[in-house]
């Protein structure tokens, strides 16, 4: 899960492989957070993992964690897997306490080395009451119990995985060091996401923390991997499966892809660099790396032998041709059409992302979030292959 270029060196392995380190990922049955695992897994053998788990499904919270190392480690790794980790039942982050017992909850914060922050609501129709009750109020829990592991004296470092989208509805460069800059929101989710940080920076005197903000994270850079078939893969399947081809929105829009392989991979490293303690760094594919609207959907085209999309102006689509369309389309087409609603505002973004702090951290560790054009095709195979989720990987039954 390394990134390398041709002037950088391999990088070494973390000091002491992690001996001594007790490390609590939240949010670790998640398309993000199992990444982080596994990348925890490797690179620091002598670890310990503390995650948080729920019943879901008819799942018990035992099912649910073998279900997420079975998606990390080889076959027969999964016992020694299993044997690092501490899991504490927790039915809701957001609840007194992250929803543990005062037992576990006192069990978790002793000998605390580390937390990487990852859970979340990622949805961008949740109303606001409920966004923030778990972007905010979850934050403000898991804060809290940073801050006891701190008295203990134990705790290293605090990793908060935001989102780049906090610049909102910004145009223009949007840097890694601003964030409340009078901005409006597309949705929920990037307000409750920039609340949550603004909480995040008001405790950093206390927490050592590091401020990790993810661009829309896709499958594995290298395989197209995803467990995730949100945001990008939406209006994708929509393309490619239903034939559905018009698209309110610019071609030239920015769209900024982050494989989840990458994102992993950095807040890790960023998470164990001391140089990152106090700053914020964007985890995107940024000016040099990006794609465009415009330029997927050609890749889109091209690979699933469809005749291009068709923009329209999002203006012209939203005041006339939307009212319209909801009037005559029925079935499967009128409900493209709802759910549709909550991506569209991405197909007109114009906002870059500055990744001044990531590269100066990461790129001579050897991280670098690659070209999106570089992978685009493998996160379309998976996506055929798979039926768009709806098929196991090949090798997995």
């Amino acid at each position: 899960m390394t990134f390398t270029t041709e002037q950088s060196q391999p990088r070494p392995v973390m000091p002491s492989e992690g001996a001594g380190e007790r490390i609590l990922v939240t949010g670790a049955t998640g398309f993000l957070g199992q990444q982080i695992i596994g990348v925890l897994l490797e690179k620091l053998p002598k670890a310990r993992l503390v995650v948080f788990v729920r019943e879901k499904k008819g799942q018990s919270v035992q099912e649910r964690l073998h279900a997420m190392v079975n998606m990390v480690a080889a076959s027969h790794k999964r016992d020694e897997v299993l044997s690092r980790i501490e899991v504490f039942p927790s039915d809701d982050i957001s609840a007194e306490r992250c929803g543990l017992s005062p037992d576990d909850y006192r069990a978790v914060a002793s000998g605390l080395t580390r937390i990487i922050h990852s859970a979340a609501t990622v949805r961008f129709d949740h109303p606001l009451d409920h966004a923030r009750r778990i972007n905010v109020g979850g934050t403000r829990n898991v804060l809290d119990l940073a801050e006891e592991a701190v008295k203990n004296g134990d705790l290293k470092s605090f990793t908060y995985i935001g989102t780049a989208f906090v610049a909102g509805e910004r145009e223009g460069l949007a840097r890694e060091d601003e964030l409340d800059e009078g901005q409006s929101f597309r949705n929920t989710y990037e307000q409750t996401k920039c609340e949550a940080e603004k909480l995040v920076r008001s405790r950093m005197k206390d927490i050592h923390t590091i401020i990790a903000r993810p661009s829309i994270i896709v499958g594995d850079s290298r395989t197209g991997a995803t467990t995730s078939f949100k945001t990008l893969y939406w209006p994708l399947k929509i393309y490619a499966k239903y034939g559905w081809r018009t698209v309110p929105g610019y071609p030239d829009a920015v769209i900024d892809l982050a494989p989840v392989d990458y994102v992993a991979e950095a807040v890790v490293e960023l998470s164990f660099n001391t140089k990152a303690i106090g700053r914020c760094f964007h985890l995107c594919a940024g000016a040099k790396r990006g794609s465009t609207l415009g330029g997927i959907a050609e890749a889109a085209a091209r690979f699933f032998s469809l005749k291009p999309p068709r923009f329209v102006n999002p203006n012209l689509f939203y005041n006339l041709l939307s009212p319209l369309l909801h009037i005559a389309l029925w079935g499967k087409r009128r409900r493209i059409l709802r759910d549709g609603a909550a991506y569209r505002p991405y197909f007109r973004v114009r906002t870059v992302f500055d990744t001044t702090n990531s590269e100066e951290i990461l790129s001579p560790r050897g991280i670098e979030a690659p070209a999106v054009p570089m992978y685009l095709e493998k996160l379309f195979s998976f996506c055929r292959d798979t039926d768009w989720g709806a098929l196991p990987p090949a090798g997995r039954s």
